[in-house]
């Protein structure tokens, strides 16, 4: 055999082992299966896909259309605005009800540019190919954040329903409206820089920076049309809506069908309202009461710390992102408790993860069982969740809404009813179904209101100390954006 350089392949033995491979009966039947219909589908077993239904113990009835956040990034918006709708869903009592995602879109656009450049200014004496610098520059303006992002909007600039600022070609495929405000950014970015090298104070700086998010302003409005400041509320509400009935009036030519009319078909009507007095009068949940928990295993991450991703907070002044990392236990429990009482949560995984999405005949379970991937390779493919993230093999890409949990002998979850925010067609009519072992695997967020927690965990979120993480970290790299 001819010497190689140490560490190199030798052409000798990877012919013996492509004689080996193509010796074997069971390759034979891999590789033709591979690449005739490509990895998912060969690697499916349809005996164990089947064995998972969509009927759950534990499960919200009343849980509106399913949203479709298109070609965009906004899974954690869809997610939160799904939390929210529930509460003014439950207060008109009606069976569906959609914000405006592109009111809250412009928004968050808006303060990702203006608190992107105050980074920009804390990091103007850094070189440009920095990390700090390169990380601001390389994701300046993505569709990607957090359930505190969407709390954030909602606490500053209220809501409106999705009729008063709908859907555009913009926030449907978000790419081309993306790339002109990177560009403008990193435009806005260097002039900063520069100014601040010639002597600029902090002051000076934002002087400067109030004119360039007014041009950031402007490309939104033309992308996505102006935000109203005002609008104009007409809803149907149901017979058992809860509000004083001096904002509701009856309305004229009923067109329900005739079991429906035992009662006088009302509409809420409220002109004039700002999105904020929207948003204070008409859904009855507060953005500040939650707290994030998220599963990060691994003997640099230990449970009950709290844990901050630097420049990973989208607004200035409002409530800094942070994660409680906890046993799989209480994030499960706490889940569970807000599901029992009627109230989804937000979730977050890794979604790809053994995830036959565009398999026709079973389009929508997530579990560990389904995809055999090491009988299709032969190969040894198992990591455990710490390995996982350590190796920066998974970390939480995607947020949806618990809308329901099936619970076995022992009261532990068996498996979850998960609403996505790709459309009715996607999935199983919009919904997933994931086995207990898949979230606990691949999965790893909540968000639940503070009354689903152990006294003892809230004392934690309340009070323990919150360790800073770089984005470049192996606990920053974990809690990237969801998209």
């Amino acid at each position: 055999m001819t010497d190689y350089t140490a560490g190199a392949i030798a052409p000798e033995r990877t012919d013996e082992l492509t004689a080996s491979f193509s010796a074997d009966r069971a390759n034979r039947v891999a590789r033709n299966a591979v690449t005739s219909m490509n990895v998912h589908a060969a690697a499916r077993d349809v005996s164990r896909m089947r064995t998972y239904h969509d009927t759950f113990g534990v499960s919200r009835v009343r849980t509106g259309k399913v949203t479709n956040q298109r070609h965009s990034g906004r899974c954690w918006m869809f997610a939160a605005f799904n939390v929210a709708r529930a509460a003014t869903m439950e207060l008109l009592d009606v069976d569906d009800f959609e914000f405006s995602q592109a009111y809250g879109f412009f928004y968050d656009k808006l303060e990702k540019f203006n608190v992107g450049l105050e980074y920009v200014i804390e990091t103007a004496s850094l070189p440009l190919d920095s990390r700090e610098v390169s990380g601001l520059l390389d994701h300046c303006m993505g569709d990607g954040n957090y359930y505190p992002a969407a709390m954030n909007i909602i606490k500053k600039w209220g809501l409106v329903p999705k009729d008063a600022m709908p859907e555009s070609a913009c926030t449907k495929d978000a790419d081309q409206m993306n790339a002109q405000l990177e560009r403008l950014f990193r435009k806005s970015a260097m002039e900063l820089r520069r100014m601040a090298a010639a002597g600029a104070g902090t002051e000076e700086l934002r002087g400067a920076k109030e004119g360039m998010v007014a041009q950031c302003h402007r490309v939104l409005c033309v992308c996505l049309g102006e935000p109203p400041t005002t609008i104009d509320v007409e809803i149907p509400v149901g017979k058992n809506c809860r509000l004083e009935s001096a904002r509701l009036v009856e309305q004229a030519g009923d067109d329900r069908p005739a079991s429906e009319k035992d009662a006088p078909r009302r509409l809420l009507v409220d002109r004039g309202i700002t999105p904020r007095e929207f948003a204070e009068r008409y859904v009855p949940f507060d953005p500040d009461d939650y707290v994030q928990l998220v599963h990060m295993p691994g003997e640099s991450r230990p449970f009950g710390h709290a844990y901050h991703r630097r420049f990973s907070d989208t607004m200035a002044g409002g409530r800094q992102l942070k994660m409680l990392n906890v046993a799989f236990e209480v994030l499960e429990d706490a889940a569970v408790a807000s599901l029992r009482a009627g109230v989804p949560c937000e979730m977050a995984c890794d979604v790809a993860q053994q995830f036959p999405r565009r398999i026709e005949d079973f389009p929508g379970v997530l579990a560990c069982d389904t995809m055999d991937y090491e009988g299709l390779f032969g190969v040894d493919l198992s990591m455990d969740r710490a390995d996982m993230i350590d190796a920066r093999e998974t970390r939480n890409t995607h947020a949806m809404t618990f809308q329901g949990v099936e619970l076995g002998e022992d009261g532990r979850p068996v498996a979850w009813r998960i609403e996505n925010s790709w459309g009715e067609d996607a999935c199983k009519g919009g919904y997933l179904v994931a086995s207990a072992e898949w979230f606990r695997t691949y999965g790893g967020e909540v968000v639940v209101r503070r009354e689903f927690v152990p006294e003892g965990v809230l004392d934690l979120w309340d009070n323990a100390p919150v360790a800073e993480v770089d984005p470049w970290s192996v606990a920053g790299c974990a809690m990237a954006p969801r998209l």
